[in-house]
């Protein structure tokens, strides 16, 4: 495992080779935003989640009659990637690992870019197999909220109503608790993550903005491509995910052929798929 650090003259970002992981990310003003990984709460700190985010019903799938066995959030968090590019203010990670569930050959880049107070973070998938697969990625960076999270609140670009789909397991049910009605913003209260995450799908919002403390916090998550939003962090710890997922979590219904599953890309020989966001640091 090694540490790549790339800076501006406002952030200064570290990342791991392990996971390529963010492991820092500090202000203009030497304040770190980014969770602290504290193993009392939550080891980690910004998964990239590969070739599924969240995990299958049972934890397998099918592709064309063949069952994978894998496991929750995929295996890529856990491996060693190789730094592939370093310059002052872009690291790019480069991945090929295979796994049983996952035997396809394939390259998974992940590209870290900073422009002023924002981090661009781009994963890059490209096949070389010449069978078709299907896969998904999502983020699962932390922030941190050292007041407590019910200092804080999420405000979204458009006026929604906020229904997150109840959470069995590691999968969702088909019913949702509405949360709030043609809202804006949402103030966040602890006792959302006793179960687990709170799972918005389809919202008109496509950024969204985490924002309070005694520090006036506000870094803004922009997710273009992703249609999935969760926010999670473990009951009482001082931070809160915000995770753009291209799937959900399985329903619990959910039928395992992968082809059928909601955010599952299908990727070609010689193609390569693409999914950015960006965390912009306003204050």
């Amino acid at each position: 495992m090694a540490l790549v650090t790339i800076a501006n003259d406002q952030l200064k970002v570290v990342i791991s080779t392990l996971g390529a992981e963010l492991q820092s990310i500090t202000d203009w003003t030497g304040r770190e935003r980014l969770w602290n990984g504290d193993p009392a709460y939550w080891p980690g700190r910004a998964y990239v989640l590969f070739p599924v985010a969240g995990g299958f019903k049972d934890d397998y799938y099918e592709l064309d009659g063949v069952r994978y066995d894998m496991p929750k959030h995929g295996f890529v968090r856990k491996a060693e990637w190789q730094l592939e590019k370093a310059a002052a203010d872009q690291a790019v990670f480069l991945i090929t690992d295979k796994h049983p569930g996952f035997p396809f050959e394939y390259e998974l880049r992940a590209v870290y870019t900073l422009k002023g107070r924002a981090l661009e973070v781009s994963y890059q998938v490209s096949s070389r197999d010449e069978r078709p697969f299907y896969f998904s990625v999502g983020c699962h960076e932390g922030y941190m909220t050292p007041e407590g999270v019910e200092h804080y609140q999420v405000v979204f670009d458009e006026e929604e109503c906020l229904a997150a789909y109840q959470v069995v397991g590691s999968c969702n049910s088909h019913e949702t608790t509405v949360l709030a009605e043609k809202a804006r913003s949402l103030p966040l209260k602890p006792e959302y993550f006793n179960v687990d995450a709170l799972v918005f799908r389809n919202l008109k919002s496509k950024g969204v903005t985490l924002q309070g403390g005694s520090q006036g916090c506000k870094i803004r998550v922009e997710y273009p491509e992703h249609p999935v939003l969760m926010l999670w962090q473990k009951p009482g710890a001082p931070y809160l995910c915000i995770e753009c997922w291209c799937n959900g979590p399985d329903f619990v219904d959910a039928p395992a052929d992968i082809a059928q599953k909601p955010g599952f890309m299908r990727i070609e020989k010689g193609q390569t798929i693409a999914r950015t966001h960006t965390i912009t640091f306003i204050e």
